[in-house]
């Protein structure tokens, strides 16, 4: 995955977390919110370790 392909990815589940925040879905935009963390974590960690 592409950086730009990562950052319109996160930034699209983002924009989908605020959403169902806003409209009251409090435990679906808990999870994508969880999701983007997760995301973000292991792809820095893949990235990280492929670098070393």
């Amino acid at each position: 995955m592409t950086e730009l392909n990562k950052d319109i990815f996160i930034s699209g589940l983002f924009l989908a977390g605020i959403f169902g925040f806003v409209s009251g879905a409090f435990v679906v935009s808990s999870v994508i919110f969880v999701t983007i963390a997760v995301i973000n974590y292991v792809y820095d960690s893949f990235k990280q370790t492929v670098e070393n």
